[in-house]
Protein backbone atom coordinates (compact mmCIF):
# COMPACT_ATOMS: atom_id res chain seq x y z
CA UNK A 1 0.00 0.00 0.00
CA UNK A 2 3.00 2.35 0.23
CA UNK A 3 2.73 5.41 2.45
CA UNK A 4 -0.56 5.51 4.34
CA UNK A 5 0.02 6.53 7.93
CA UNK A 6 0.34 10.31 7.85
CA UNK A 7 0.31 12.53 10.94
CA UNK A 8 -1.03 16.08 10.91
CA UNK A 9 -0.02 18.70 13.49
CA UNK A 10 -1.21 22.31 13.62
CA UNK A 11 -4.19 21.58 11.39
CA UNK A 12 -6.47 23.95 13.34
CA UNK A 13 -4.54 27.15 12.63
CA UNK A 14 -4.92 29.38 9.63
CA UNK A 15 -2.52 27.56 7.30
CA UNK A 16 -3.55 24.17 8.65
CA UNK A 17 -7.25 24.90 8.12
CA UNK A 18 -6.61 25.92 4.51
CA UNK A 19 -4.53 22.74 4.03
CA UNK A 20 -7.36 20.55 5.38
CA UNK A 21 -9.85 22.33 3.12
CA UNK A 22 -7.66 21.82 0.04
CA UNK A 23 -6.96 18.16 0.84
CA UNK A 24 -10.67 17.44 1.25
CA UNK A 25 -11.48 19.26 -1.99
CA UNK A 26 -8.82 17.34 -3.94
CA UNK A 27 -9.58 13.93 -2.41
CA UNK A 28 -6.08 13.71 -0.93
CA UNK A 29 -7.27 11.74 2.10
CA UNK A 30 -8.38 8.84 -0.11
CA UNK A 31 -6.24 5.80 0.65
CA UNK A 32 -4.66 7.42 3.71
CA UNK A 33 -4.83 6.43 7.36
CA UNK A 34 -4.42 9.95 8.79
CA UNK A 35 -3.77 10.63 12.45
CA UNK A 36 -4.32 14.07 13.94
CA UNK A 37 -2.24 15.46 16.78
CA UNK A 38 -2.78 18.32 19.20
CA UNK A 39 -0.84 20.23 21.83
CA UNK A 40 -3.93 21.03 23.94
CA UNK A 41 -6.92 18.77 23.19
CA UNK A 42 -5.74 15.16 23.49
CA UNK A 43 -8.59 12.64 23.30
CA UNK A 44 -11.04 14.94 21.55
CA UNK A 45 -12.46 14.36 18.07
CA UNK A 46 -10.38 15.32 15.04
CA UNK A 47 -11.51 17.25 11.95
CA UNK A 48 -14.22 16.13 9.58
CA UNK A 49 -12.52 14.65 6.52
CA UNK A 50 -15.23 12.35 5.19
CA UNK A 51 -14.50 9.29 7.32
CA UNK A 52 -13.81 8.46 10.96
CA UNK A 53 -10.33 9.04 12.37
CA UNK A 54 -8.75 8.21 15.73
CA UNK A 55 -9.19 10.70 18.56
CA UNK A 56 -6.58 13.42 18.81
CA UNK A 57 -3.16 12.27 19.99
CA UNK A 58 -0.46 14.17 21.87
CA UNK A 59 1.70 16.17 19.45
CA UNK A 60 4.69 15.67 21.76
CA UNK A 61 4.37 11.87 21.90
CA UNK A 62 7.49 11.15 19.86
CA UNK A 63 7.15 7.39 20.23
CA UNK A 64 3.78 7.50 18.50
CA UNK A 65 4.93 10.05 15.94
CA UNK A 66 7.89 7.80 15.12
CA UNK A 67 5.52 5.07 13.87
CA UNK A 68 4.25 7.28 11.01
CA UNK A 69 5.38 7.33 7.39
CA UNK A 70 5.21 11.13 7.21
CA UNK A 71 4.30 14.10 9.38
CA UNK A 72 2.76 17.27 8.00
CA UNK A 73 3.07 20.18 10.41
CA UNK A 74 1.77 23.75 10.46
CA UNK A 75 2.46 24.04 14.20
CA UNK A 76 5.34 26.53 13.93
CA UNK A 77 9.09 26.70 14.28
CA UNK A 78 9.33 26.15 18.03
CA UNK A 79 7.50 22.84 17.69
CA UNK A 80 9.80 21.78 14.84
CA UNK A 81 12.94 22.65 16.81
CA UNK A 82 11.76 20.61 19.79
CA UNK A 83 10.21 17.54 18.16
CA UNK A 84 12.08 16.83 14.92
CA UNK A 85 15.54 16.31 16.52
CA UNK A 86 13.96 13.93 19.07
CA UNK A 87 12.32 11.93 16.30
CA UNK A 88 15.54 11.66 14.31
CA UNK A 89 17.38 10.52 17.47
CA UNK A 90 14.82 7.72 17.77
CA UNK A 91 15.86 6.63 14.28
CA UNK A 92 12.73 7.87 12.53
CA UNK A 93 13.27 7.93 8.75
CA UNK A 94 9.91 9.34 7.73
CA UNK A 95 9.18 12.51 5.78
CA UNK A 96 8.83 15.77 7.69
CA UNK A 97 6.68 18.22 5.67
CA UNK A 98 6.66 21.58 7.40
CA UNK A 99 5.26 25.09 6.86
CA UNK A 100 7.61 26.72 9.40
CA UNK A 101 10.84 28.48 8.49
CA UNK A 102 13.14 26.89 11.07
CA UNK A 103 14.46 24.09 8.79
CA UNK A 104 14.30 25.92 5.44
CA UNK A 105 17.93 26.82 4.99
CA UNK A 106 19.41 23.64 6.52
CA UNK A 107 21.47 21.42 4.21
CA UNK A 108 19.30 18.40 5.01
CA UNK A 109 16.13 20.17 3.79
CA UNK A 110 14.64 21.07 0.42
CA UNK A 111 12.24 24.00 -0.01
CA UNK A 112 9.19 22.74 -1.90
CA UNK A 113 7.45 24.68 -4.67
CA UNK A 114 7.05 21.98 -7.29
CA UNK A 115 5.61 24.03 -10.20
CA UNK A 116 8.89 25.98 -9.97
CA UNK A 117 11.50 23.53 -8.65
CA UNK A 118 10.27 19.98 -9.19
CA UNK A 119 13.70 18.95 -10.52
CA UNK A 120 15.39 20.29 -7.37
CA UNK A 121 12.88 18.42 -5.18
CA UNK A 122 13.37 15.14 -7.09
CA UNK A 123 17.15 15.47 -6.89
CA UNK A 124 16.96 16.03 -3.13
CA UNK A 125 14.67 13.04 -2.63
CA UNK A 126 16.98 10.89 -4.77
CA UNK A 127 19.83 11.47 -2.31
CA UNK A 128 17.65 10.71 0.72
CA UNK A 129 16.44 14.14 1.84
CA UNK A 130 13.50 13.66 4.20
CA UNK A 131 12.73 17.25 5.25
CA UNK A 132 10.43 19.04 2.80
CA UNK A 133 9.83 22.61 3.87
CA UNK A 134 7.42 25.21 2.54
CA UNK A 135 9.04 28.49 1.52
CA UNK A 136 8.43 32.03 2.66
CA UNK A 137 5.06 33.18 1.37
CA UNK A 138 6.23 36.22 -0.60
CA UNK A 139 9.16 34.31 -2.10
CA UNK A 140 6.91 31.45 -3.21
CA UNK A 141 4.39 33.86 -4.72
CA UNK A 142 7.13 35.79 -6.54
CA UNK A 143 8.54 32.60 -8.03
CA UNK A 144 5.12 31.30 -9.07
CA UNK A 145 4.60 34.63 -10.86
CA UNK A 146 8.03 35.03 -12.46
CA UNK A 147 9.44 31.51 -12.80
CA UNK A 148 9.08 31.77 -16.58
CA UNK A 149 11.63 34.58 -16.53
CA UNK A 150 13.96 32.89 -14.05
CA UNK A 151 14.04 29.76 -16.24
CA UNK A 152 15.35 31.71 -19.21
CA UNK A 153 18.45 32.81 -17.30
CA UNK A 154 17.70 36.41 -18.27
CA UNK A 155 17.22 37.73 -14.71
CA UNK A 156 20.32 39.53 -13.46
CA UNK A 157 18.74 40.98 -10.34
CA UNK A 158 15.32 41.83 -8.97
CA UNK A 159 14.01 44.37 -6.47
CA UNK A 160 10.68 43.56 -4.82
CA UNK A 161 8.44 46.00 -2.99
CA UNK A 162 5.98 43.83 -1.06
CA UNK A 163 2.55 44.79 0.27
CA UNK A 164 1.76 42.03 2.75
CA UNK A 165 -1.64 41.26 4.26
CA UNK A 166 -2.51 41.21 7.95
CA UNK A 167 -3.14 37.45 7.83
CA UNK A 168 0.57 36.93 7.14
CA UNK A 169 1.16 37.97 10.75
CA UNK A 170 -1.40 35.51 12.16
CA UNK A 171 -5.06 35.04 13.01
CA UNK A 172 -4.96 37.45 15.98
CA UNK A 173 -3.58 40.15 13.72
CA UNK A 174 -6.43 39.64 11.25
CA UNK A 175 -8.91 40.18 14.06
CA UNK A 176 -7.02 43.25 15.21
CA UNK A 177 -7.13 44.81 11.74
CA UNK A 178 -10.91 44.39 11.67
CA UNK A 179 -11.14 45.83 15.20
CA UNK A 180 -9.02 48.81 14.10
CA UNK A 181 -11.28 49.38 11.08
CA UNK A 182 -14.32 49.19 13.34
CA UNK A 183 -12.83 51.61 15.89
CA UNK A 184 -12.11 54.18 13.18
CA UNK A 185 -15.54 53.66 11.62
CA UNK A 186 -17.33 54.03 14.95
CA UNK A 187 -15.40 57.19 15.83
CA UNK A 188 -16.16 58.76 12.45
CA UNK A 189 -19.71 57.56 11.81
CA UNK A 190 -21.49 60.79 12.69
CA UNK A 191 -19.14 62.72 10.41
CA UNK A 192 -19.32 60.34 7.45
CA UNK A 193 -23.12 60.16 7.76
CA UNK A 194 -23.35 63.95 7.43
CA UNK A 195 -22.75 65.00 3.78
CA UNK A 196 -21.90 68.54 4.90
CA UNK A 197 -18.87 67.37 6.91
CA UNK A 198 -15.56 68.46 5.40
CA UNK A 199 -12.98 65.84 4.51
CA UNK A 200 -10.48 67.61 6.78
CA UNK A 201 -12.79 67.09 9.77
CA UNK A 202 -13.00 63.37 8.94
CA UNK A 203 -9.22 63.20 8.51
CA UNK A 204 -8.66 64.80 11.91
CA UNK A 205 -11.11 62.41 13.56
CA UNK A 206 -9.36 59.41 11.99
CA UNK A 207 -6.00 60.68 13.23
CA UNK A 208 -7.41 61.22 16.72
CA UNK A 209 -8.90 57.70 16.69
CA UNK A 210 -5.55 56.10 15.77
CA UNK A 211 -3.76 58.18 18.44
CA UNK A 212 -6.22 57.17 21.17
CA UNK A 213 -4.46 55.09 23.89
CA UNK A 214 -7.37 52.62 23.71
CA UNK A 215 -6.97 52.05 19.98
CA UNK A 216 -6.63 48.26 19.47
CA UNK A 217 -2.99 47.62 18.57
CA UNK A 218 -1.89 44.93 21.00
CA UNK A 219 -0.55 42.68 18.21
CA UNK A 220 0.73 45.11 15.59
CA UNK A 221 1.93 47.62 18.16
CA UNK A 222 0.79 50.52 15.95
CA UNK A 223 -2.20 51.27 13.69
CA UNK A 224 -2.41 49.29 10.46
CA UNK A 225 -5.93 50.32 9.39
CA UNK A 226 -5.57 53.73 7.77
CA UNK A 227 -1.80 53.29 7.81
CA UNK A 228 0.97 50.79 6.97
CA UNK A 229 4.03 49.27 8.67
CA UNK A 230 7.28 49.19 6.63
CA UNK A 231 8.93 46.58 8.86
CA UNK A 232 8.26 42.83 8.96
CA UNK A 233 10.17 40.38 11.21
CA UNK A 234 13.46 40.98 13.02
CA UNK A 235 16.49 43.09 12.11
CA UNK A 236 19.37 41.60 10.12
CA UNK A 237 22.88 42.97 9.48
CA UNK A 238 23.08 45.60 6.76
CA UNK A 239 19.75 47.24 7.56
CA UNK A 240 17.39 44.66 6.06
CA UNK A 241 14.75 42.72 7.94
CA UNK A 242 14.67 38.95 8.12
CA UNK A 243 11.67 38.93 5.78
CA UNK A 244 13.72 40.84 3.22
CA UNK A 245 16.77 38.57 3.69
CA UNK A 246 14.61 35.52 2.93
CA UNK A 247 13.88 36.92 -0.51
CA UNK A 248 17.52 36.45 -1.49
CA UNK A 249 18.52 33.22 0.21
CA UNK A 250 15.29 31.30 -0.33
CA UNK A 251 14.89 32.31 -3.98
CA UNK A 252 18.31 30.93 -4.82
CA UNK A 253 17.83 27.76 -2.75
CA UNK A 254 14.43 27.04 -4.33
CA UNK A 255 15.93 27.50 -7.79
CA UNK A 256 18.95 25.35 -6.89
CA UNK A 257 21.35 28.20 -7.60
CA UNK A 258 24.56 29.22 -5.77
CA UNK A 259 23.21 32.59 -4.54
CA UNK A 260 23.99 34.17 -7.90
CA UNK A 261 20.70 36.04 -8.44
CA UNK A 262 20.60 39.23 -6.39
CA UNK A 263 17.16 39.71 -4.83
CA UNK A 264 16.51 42.78 -2.70
CA UNK A 265 13.23 43.68 -1.06
CA UNK A 266 11.44 46.26 1.02
CA UNK A 267 8.64 44.46 2.86
CA UNK A 268 5.61 46.41 4.05
CA UNK A 269 2.54 45.32 6.04
CA UNK A 270 -0.64 46.86 4.61
CA UNK A 271 -4.30 46.80 5.59
CA UNK A 272 -5.33 43.93 3.29
CA UNK A 273 -6.87 40.94 5.08
CA UNK A 274 -5.49 38.23 2.82
CA UNK A 275 -3.17 38.03 -0.24
CA UNK A 276 0.31 39.49 -0.57
CA UNK A 277 1.03 41.88 -3.43
CA UNK A 278 4.44 42.70 -4.88
CA UNK A 279 5.85 45.29 -7.23
CA UNK A 280 9.04 44.32 -9.08
CA UNK A 281 11.90 46.08 -10.78
CA UNK A 282 13.58 43.36 -12.85
CA UNK A 283 17.01 43.81 -14.42
CA UNK A 284 17.44 41.47 -17.39
CA UNK A 285 20.84 40.68 -18.85
CA UNK A 286 19.83 42.01 -22.26
CA UNK A 287 17.08 43.88 -24.11
CA UNK A 288 14.25 41.37 -24.63
CA UNK A 289 11.07 42.35 -26.53
CA UNK A 290 8.17 42.88 -24.13
CA UNK A 291 6.00 40.41 -26.04
CA UNK A 292 8.58 37.69 -25.50
CA UNK A 293 8.76 38.51 -21.79
CA UNK A 294 4.97 38.27 -21.54
CA UNK A 295 4.99 34.88 -23.27
CA UNK A 296 7.62 33.47 -20.90
CA UNK A 297 5.73 34.67 -17.82
CA UNK A 298 2.30 33.49 -19.02
CA UNK A 299 3.57 30.06 -20.06
CA UNK A 300 5.39 29.19 -16.84
CA UNK A 301 2.61 27.22 -15.13
CA UNK A 302 -1.15 26.76 -15.30
CA UNK A 303 -1.93 29.24 -12.50
CA UNK A 304 -0.20 32.36 -13.86
CA UNK A 305 -2.53 34.79 -15.60
CA UNK A 306 -1.20 37.73 -17.60
CA UNK A 307 -3.26 40.86 -16.91
CA UNK A 308 -3.33 43.54 -19.64
CA UNK A 309 -1.67 46.78 -18.57
CA UNK A 310 -4.82 48.90 -18.59
CA UNK A 311 -6.89 50.39 -15.78
CA UNK A 312 -10.03 48.26 -16.17
CA UNK A 313 -8.13 44.95 -16.26
CA UNK A 314 -5.85 45.98 -13.41
CA UNK A 315 -8.73 47.14 -11.18
CA UNK A 316 -10.77 43.98 -11.77
CA UNK A 317 -8.04 41.31 -11.78
CA UNK A 318 -4.90 42.50 -10.00
CA UNK A 319 -6.06 43.10 -6.41
CA UNK A 320 -6.29 41.08 -3.19
CA UNK A 321 -10.08 41.33 -3.37
CA UNK A 322 -10.05 39.65 -6.80
CA UNK A 323 -7.59 36.89 -5.90
CA UNK A 324 -8.42 35.94 -2.29
CA UNK A 325 -9.30 32.27 -1.89
CA UNK A 326 -8.10 31.29 -5.38
CA UNK A 327 -4.96 29.65 -6.75
CA UNK A 328 -4.67 32.29 -9.48
CA UNK A 329 -1.38 34.16 -9.80
CA UNK A 330 -2.13 37.28 -11.87
CA UNK A 331 0.84 39.27 -13.18
CA UNK A 332 0.25 42.73 -14.62
CA UNK A 333 1.56 46.30 -14.99
CA UNK A 334 4.26 44.82 -17.26
CA UNK A 335 6.26 47.47 -19.06
CA UNK A 336 9.75 48.53 -20.02
CA UNK A 337 11.19 51.14 -17.65
CA UNK A 338 12.90 54.49 -18.18
CA UNK A 339 15.99 53.04 -16.53
CA UNK A 340 16.79 51.28 -19.80
CA UNK A 341 15.45 48.68 -22.25
CA UNK A 342 16.67 45.78 -20.11
CA UNK A 343 14.62 46.94 -17.09
CA UNK A 344 11.07 45.62 -16.64
CA UNK A 345 8.37 46.58 -14.14
CA UNK A 346 5.69 44.12 -13.00
CA UNK A 347 3.09 43.66 -10.27
CA UNK A 348 1.60 40.46 -8.89
CA UNK A 349 -0.90 39.32 -6.26
CA UNK A 350 -1.29 35.88 -4.70
CA UNK A 351 -3.11 34.25 -1.81
CA UNK A 352 -0.33 33.64 0.69
CA UNK A 353 -2.40 31.04 2.55
CA UNK A 354 -2.61 28.92 -0.62
CA UNK A 355 0.49 29.06 -2.88
CA UNK A 356 2.32 30.93 -0.13
CA UNK A 357 1.75 28.23 2.51
CA UNK A 358 -0.70 25.31 2.31
CA UNK A 359 -0.61 24.29 -1.36
CA UNK A 360 3.12 23.45 -1.62
CA UNK A 361 2.77 21.18 1.46
CA UNK A 362 -0.25 19.39 -0.01
CA UNK A 363 1.62 18.79 -3.25
CA UNK A 364 4.81 17.71 -1.44
CA UNK A 365 2.85 14.98 0.34
CA UNK A 366 1.50 13.77 -3.01
CA UNK A 367 5.03 13.69 -4.45
CA UNK A 368 6.50 11.54 -1.66
CA UNK A 369 3.45 9.23 -1.65
CA UNK A 370 3.87 8.64 -5.38
CA UNK A 371 7.53 7.65 -4.86
CA UNK A 372 6.88 5.01 -2.20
Amino acid sequence: MGMRRIGFVGWRGMVGSVLMERMRAEGDFDGLAPEFFTTTQVGQQGPSIGFETPTLADAFDTNRLATLDAIVTCQGGDYTKQVLPELRKLGWRGYWIDAASSKRMDDDSVIVLDPVNRAVIDAALDVGTKNLIGGNCTVSLMLMALSGLFRTGWVEWISAMTYQAASGAGASNMRELVNQMQAIGDDCRELTDDPSTSSLEIDRRVADSMADPNFPNQHFGVPLAGSLIPWIDSAMPGGETREEWKGFVETNKILGRPNDIAVDSLCVRVGAMRCHSQGFTIKLDRDIPLEEIEQKIAGANEWVRLVPNDKASTDSQLTPAAVSGTLDIPVGRLRKMRLGPEYVSAFTVGDQLLWGAAEPLRRALKIVRARE
